[in-house]
């Protein structure tokens, strides 16, 4: 497994943007897919957002496509989430995520997770 810290959470208006990073340690990382995920309050968590060892592939949950992107960095062993334009319905914990092999949007299938960063979107 690896471990995972995430930061660059926050409080930010609406129309806003912020840019989470989440940290890896361990060996491997890149042979690690990678996702984001969030949680609000009263919510299950649910998925956002995940990218192929490469960096190449990159794939959306319908809720965020076109205003989240999700990119890596395999030299730092580091994933981000780039969010804009963001929306109080945003507010949330944002966890991120490793799995070995293969893409998924199944929070059941990923065998590391962060602490998690809250981010706050006030309108």
């Amino acid at each position: 497994q690896v471990q995972l810290v995430e930061s660059g959470g926050g409080l930010v208006q609406a129309g806003g943007s912020l840019r989470l990073s989440c940290a890896a340690s361990g060996r491997r990382f890149n042979s690690y897919v990678m996702g984001w995920f969030r949680q609000a309050p009263g919510q299950d968590r649910a998925f956002l957002a995940a990218i192929n060892w490469s960096g190449i592939n990159s794939y959306y949950a319908d809720s965020v496509k076109g205003r989240f992107t999700i990119s890596r960095d395999n030299a730092k062993s580091t994933v981000y989430l780039q969010m804009n334009n963001l929306k109080p319905e945003d507010t949330a914990v944002y966890y991120c995520a490793a799995k070995f092999i293969g893409y998924s949007d199944s929070e059941q299938l990923y065998d590391s997770w962060g602490q998690g960063t809250q981010v706050t979107v006030s309108s």
